[in-house]
């Protein structure tokens, strides 16, 4: 059997059309194991998101071919699940509402709903919150909500756009270790994107370094560093200088561009 859980196949994105056109991505290959925890990583404008999106359903690429399991990805599907970096909460739902939203619409029977519901409650410490709305919570809270709103639905892959990015820094910590607990136990695969070097290595089983537009594959790196990662050990601040040194190339890239246009105007 095809260990292969995602594949990107020569994938390329174009915006606009002629004068005018952006390309985004350019000649992405990759294959994601069922159950690996995989980290887009690159400065503004590298195209991760859009190449999130594509695996999503959510845009089409230009050219090439994304499949799931073997099937073509032709729109959003069950088996994809997002969570988005805004916590897109239905703010008249409390809670337990808006985690059970995506069950209701599957009009999955409202007992197996509900026990789903406690279930997500439980695992990620909202029980005492189940009645209170998204307004009563923090930023943290909310995110909590969102995770669990796509886990009740079961999805294998999860798809993450920079889903802390919008955190202080210790909150950002503990839900990275929720997420990596919720990781090991559900055995998911997640495709996460972020800009942050230090969360790709502190998360992920591999890291793939995107270049500034056109968006193509600069690195593909397996971390081998051994969990509970420690942010302050010798070998996983070389990897952290390693990666650095790719992603300010590109992130170079980009102030040189900006700088072009900025001349031209």
């Amino acid at each position: 059997m095809d260990d292969v859980h995602i594949r990107i196949d020569g994938v390329g994105k174009v915006f606009g059309a002629q004068e005018s056109s952006v390309v985004a991505l350019e000649a992405i290959d990759l294959a994601i194991p069922h159950g690996q925890f995989t980290c887009l990583l690159g400065p503004s404008g590298c195209g991760k998101s859009t190449l999130l999106n594509a695996v999503a359903g959510f845009a089409t690429p230009s050219s090439g071919t994304i499949t799931v399991d073997g099937q073509n990805v032709t729109g959003p599907g069950p088996q994809r699940g997002m969570v988005f970096q805004e916590y897109a909460l239905f703010p008249w739902m409390t809670v337990a509402q808006n985690i059970r939203f995506g069950l209701d619409i599957k009009r999955l029977p409202r007992a197996e709903s509900m026990r789903r519901v406690d279930e997500l409650l439980q695992l990620l410490s909202l029980a005492d919150f189940r009645h209170r709305y998204p307004k009563d919570l923090s930023g943290g809270m909310r995110q909590r909500v969102a995770i669990a709103r796509v886990l009740a639905l079961d999805s294998p892959i999860l798809l993450m756009d920079e889903p802390f990015g919008a955190l202080d820094a210790l909150t950002r910590r503990n839900l990275q270790d929720e997420l990596l607990r919720l990781w090991t136990a559900l055995q998911k695969t997640i495709l996460f994107v972020t800009h942050s070097i230090e969360e790709a290595l502190y998360l992920a089983d591999r890291i793939v370094v995107m270049t500034y537009r056109p968006g193509t594959v600069k690195c593909d790196m397996t971390v081998a560093l051994a969990r509970p990662r420690d942010p302050s050990a010798p070998a996983f601040n070389a990897l952290k200088r390693e990666l650095g040194l790719l992603v300010m190339e590109e992130q170079q890239r980009h102030q040189d561009d900006a700088l072009r246009v900025a001349a031209l105007d």
